[in-house]
């Protein structure tokens, strides 16, 4: 029962699982969509609509009876070809990916491939050649009422996107110079082209045929083209033996493309030409009293042909007497003919020889060489030589360095008939003496009388002469061979080799290529280079080219000028050297900007400094030379105002300056090199203006001297009346204000005092009856200036009075000149050091109990004033006995001159 029950719920889970595919399947109405497409379409071309192809009901513009979930497109793999495509997932239409197809690259094609043709780049078809190169996509379609697993084939159709390509750049074919007309001959390297059909090689042809080749095009079974080379004309090797052309292969594109290599059509020789003579006879005359081994004659004949074609070989003909053949010996390799045999009375005196120039497979060449002997009653004399030095076949070898009186040879003349006197001498040009060697006769010494040199001349030929008393002569011809020896040393072709750079060169940047002779032969004259111990190490010199570089960028501004040595040495033993002098000069380049020398300047000028007077001096250099180094420099803000001198940079004011319109100017100064491009660099240029005491103090309050203030009797002492404030457009010490009155006038003018550092005017003392009416105070405000102050003056008017009733009266009084005398009392403004108030501290504890008992009698002292004052107060209590008016009058005076100088009176 277990095992049923297991059994039962298998069988169901395969009936859910394949029930709906079931249903799936039967609804299915197609599985397979074929498509084609040209290679290399950009991203985006459409391939074609699966929905559409597939005729779903979606697609045809059905609508169901009830809603749908929406149809799904997906690609069931991401293979190979799914790279090339992009799948819209809800419209299902497919499209070419941003991957571009290249058919060759993804079919690897056999031969006679069928490719779709058409001229639209997509289209559909039913059913693609089974030769084509196709993409194999499998595309699910969801949801579960349209499932179906489609099978899309893509034929990708050729394009012509690749020329024809030989396999090798240069083909070499060889013809017999015998070839028939008509001949063919196969080209082995055929060009190659990956696109198929018509797009691939369809024909070949030559650029030049010379007038005897042409081409010709087979095709095989399957479809492969191989060109021939066809012989149109006779061929010659001996009039060309060589054909150089070039060989163009064309595909049948539109429009066609082409691949070429060059063809060289090599002839090859044939035996086609026999041995020839250019003479066919020769007269040789020879004395009967020759040596054995002298040279007769020698015949030459000429093959045309090549190798062995052309091997010639020589022989008497069977026409020549044995006699002859036994007296004159030939070379059958050389053709030389020499004596073989002594000659003797018997010996006939005219021999022809018929020699046969004999080539393979030809007629022999023929020519005669008619020898004559001339009979000779007396033997020449004999020159037997005794080498000392070195000696090989004839040739004396001697060292160029060997010491002059070097002995050579001993030469032994003699009679071979003992009949005659026999004499010799030296014949030739040399450093060569023959001498007779004493105390023998007949005995010769040959030997050097100068220094030999290899360099001037390496082979001397001499002869020793020797002549009997009969005039016969014989010639001993003897070659001197100089050998070299390292007796000189490389030579440069200048002793100081001047070179010029630019900086900031490329690294192993050439110099200079360095050339040493040396007049030695072989490894003797072979020269090696090397730097000097002073060259600095990123110098390089080449051993063996002589080539001089240097490793590193030179800067000019860090070092101008290399000097240093290098040596050429020879490979003699021992070697031999000699020296040059190297001289760099480093070229400008503008690669460094003007430098000022602080980057800001800072220039105190008193204000009122003359126009164009030299407020400062802008240093500033430049690293380059020439005219890179040349700075010019300019004001790039406030060029209305100041002015540089561009070549001392002096900086000036066009105008005298004045520190109460602007106490400061902030410059920009740009300096620019004379390069090309030029460079630049600014610097930050703050001019403070000094202030002068050209301003004297300015009355702000009161506004006027005809202005008044009412002081009413009961103002108790020590009380503030009224202030004299004024300003100073200076600074400093200059700005400095100092408060004094030097006149007064009125019931008892020392009733008022004035403080001079804050220009507070109170009263000292209780106000009678009788002291009231008009007081005037002149009020001179002056400044600390250096080198002398300047002031001003006010007029301070004071009406004491308990009212004011007669307006009219009072300003009367006012405008009447005031009687003033003029108090020359400077006021004392005390400005303790700050170092005094540190030495005070210690003091401190004192001041502090001085300063209460000082406090406590001033409260005393004024309790009792105010006590006074407010019994007087009770005899003129008024409700307005605390008010203060001011009447200020537009009215003005003229001061006349105090201390006969210049004084202001303000009255704002």
């Amino acid at each position: 029962m277990p095992r049923l029950g297991v059994c039962l719920r298998h069988l169901l889970l395969f009936l859910l699982f394949v029930g709906p595919f079931n249903c799936f399947a039967s609804y299915s109405r197609a599985t397979e969509l074929f498509y084609s497409l040209n290679e290399g379409l950009p991203a985006g071309v459409l391939i074609g609509s699966l929905a559409r192809d597939l005729r779903l009901p979606l697609a045809e513009g059905q609508r169901p009876a009830a809603p749908q979930p929406p149809l799904s497109f997906t690609l069931a793999s991401h293979g190979l070809g799914g790279q090339y495509v992009q799948l819209d997932n809800r419209s299902g239409e497919l499209h070419t990916s941003a991957v571009e197809i290249d058919r060759e690259a993804l079919c690897v094609e056999s031969s006679g491939a069928t490719i779709f043709g058409g001229a639209a780049a997509v289209s559909s078809s039913s059913s693609p050649s089974s030769e084509s190169c196709l993409l194999l996509l499998d595309v699910l379609v969801l949801p579960q009422e349209y499932f179906r697993l489609v099978k899309v084939k893509i034929a990708i159709r050729d394009v012509n996107d690749n020329a024809p390509r030989f396999p090798v750049p240069h083909i070499r074919l060889s013809v017999p110079e015998n070839a028939p007309v008509n001949t063919r001959l196969a080209i082995e390297h055929p060009a190659l082209d990956p696109d198929v059909g018509t797009n691939g090689v369809q024909t070949y042809r030559l650029r030049d045929n010379y007038g005897v080749f042409t081409l010709d095009v087979e095709e095989n079974e399957s479809g492969e083209r191989t060109p021939y080379l066809i012989v149109m004309g006779p061929l010659d090797r001996e009039t060309q033996e060589e054909y150089v052309t070039v060989i163009i292969a064309e595909d049948g594109g539109t429009p066609p493309l082409v691949g070429s290599a060059t063809l060289t059509i090599g002839i090859s020789d044939i035996n086609d030409n026999c041995p020839q003579f250019n003479d066919s006879q020769l007269n040789i005359t020879l004395y009967g009293n020759s040596s054995l081994g002298t040279h007769v004659a020698t015949v030459h004949a000429v093959d045309m042909d090549l190798g062995s074609n052309a091997q010639i070989t020589y022989s008497y003909s069977q026409k020549v007497p044995q006699p002859s053949r036994d007296l004159f010996h030939l070379d059958e390799s050389t053709g030389t003919i020499t004596l073989s045999s002594k000659v003797d009375g018997d010996t006939p005196r005219l021999h022809r020889l018929i020699i046969l120039g004999n080539g393979p497979g030809c007629i022999p060449a023929v020519i005669t060489v008619l020898v004559t002997i001339i009979k000779v009653m007396m033997r020449p004399p004999e020159v037997v030589p005794r080498f000392i030095a070195n000696e090989a076949e004839g040739v004396v070898y001697l060292k160029e360095l060997e010491p002059i009186n070097t002995p050579i040879a001993f030469f032994t003349i003699k009679d071979p008939d003992e009949k005659y006197k026999v004499n010799c001498y030296l014949d030739g040009d040399g450093p060569f003496r023959l001498s007779p060697y004493k105390p023998y006769n007949n005995e010769y010494l040959l030997e050097t009388t100068k220094p030999l040199d290899y360099e001037t001349q390496q082979l001397y030929e001499i002869s020793v002469v020797a002549w009997n008393s009969e005039g016969f002569h014989v010639n001993r011809i003897i070659k001197v061979q100089i050998l070299d020896d390292n007796d000189n040393s490389p030579v440069f072709a200048q002793q100081l080799i001047e070179l010029s750079i630019e900086e900031n060169n490329v690294p192993n940047a050439f110099l200079t290529k360095l050339h040493a002779t040396d007049a030695d032969s072989g490894e003797r004259g072979q020269v090696s280079y090397f730097l000097g111990p002073d060259a600095p190490s990123y110098f390089s010199l080449d051993k063996t080219t002589g080539v001089l570089t240097v490793s590193t960028q030179l800067d000019r501004e860090e070092k101008e000028k290399y000097r240093y040595t290098v040596k050429a040495v020879d490979s003699g033993f021992p070697p031999r050297e000699s020296i040059a002098t190297v001289t760099i000069t480093v070229l400008d380049k503008n690669d460094n900007s003007p430098r000022f020398i602080n980057k800001d300047f800072s220039f105190f000028v008193p204000e009122n400094f003359p126009g164009f007077g030299e407020i400062g001096v802008i240093s500033v250099t430049d690293a380059d030379a020439g005219q890179n180094g040349w700075v010019a420099l300019s004001v790039l803000n406030g060029s209305d105002i100041f002015v540089i001198d561009t070549g001392k940079g002096v900086l000036r004011a066009k105008v005298s300056l004045d520190r109460e319109q602007q106490s400061s100017y902030v410059l920009w100064i740009e300096a620019v090199d004379g390069g090309d491009p030029a460079l630049s660099s600014t610097a930050k240029i703050t001019i403070l203006l000094l202030d002068i005491n050209d301003n004297p103090p300015l009355v702000l309050f009161p506004q006027s001297n005809m202005s008044y203030l009412l002081v009413l009797p009961s103002t108790l002492p020590g009380s503030p009346i009224t202030e004299v404030y004024a300003v100073d457009k200076d600074t400093g010490m200059n700005a400095v204000i100092a408060y004094s009155i030097i006149g007064r006038r009125g019931p008892r003018p020392e009733s008022f005092r004035i403080d001079p550092k804050t220009g507070n005017i109170t009263l000292e003392e209780s106000l009678m009856q009788n002291h009231y009416g008009l007081y005037r105070l002149l009020v001179k405000v002056s400044d600390h200036g250096y080198p002398e102050p300047l002031h001003s003056t006010v007029m301070v008017n004071l009406f004491v009075n308990d009212t004011v009733s007669n307006e009219s009266y009072i300003e009367s009084l006012l405008r009447k000149e005031p009687d003033i005398s003029i108090e020359e009392k400077q006021p004392q403004i005390s400005i303790e050091p700050t170092h005094k108030k540190m030495e005070s501290a210690s003091c401190m504890p004192t001041l502090v109990a001085l300063s209460i008992i000082s406090l406590g009698s001033i409260a005393l002292v004024t309790g009792m004033g105010v006590y006074i004052c407010l019994r007087k107060g009770k005899k003129h209590h008024r409700a307005d006995e605390n008010l203060e008016v001011q009447i200020p009058l537009n009215g003005r005076i003229n001061l006349h001159m105090l201390e006969k100088k210049p004084m202001e009176i303000s009255n704002i």
